[in-house]
């Protein structure tokens, strides 16, 4: 008899939690942010899965999911 891998249930009880949904950040024209490498700038335009954003040194499109830049 075999088993099929499908999704594996969590117990309330466990110790073993399943790891949480991360959270896509919402950006809007003019906010402000902070990227890791880029340091601080100003989102100036908006797509489905990226945004543009300038660093006054350069302008640059980052695409979603955003884990290095956060809203200030």
């Amino acid at each position: 008899m075999t088993t099929s891998p499908g999704v594996r249930r969590h117990l309330a009880s466990s110790p073993f939690q399943p790891k949480p949904e991360p959270t896509i950040e919402v950006y809007a024209v003019d906010d402000l942010v902070s990227h890791d490498s880029y340091g601080m700038g100003r989102v100036i335009q908006l797509e489905a899965a990226a945004v543009t954003v300038d660093f006054r040194s350069q302008k640059v499109r980052i695409t979603s999911p955003y884990s290095k830049m956060a809203k200030l």
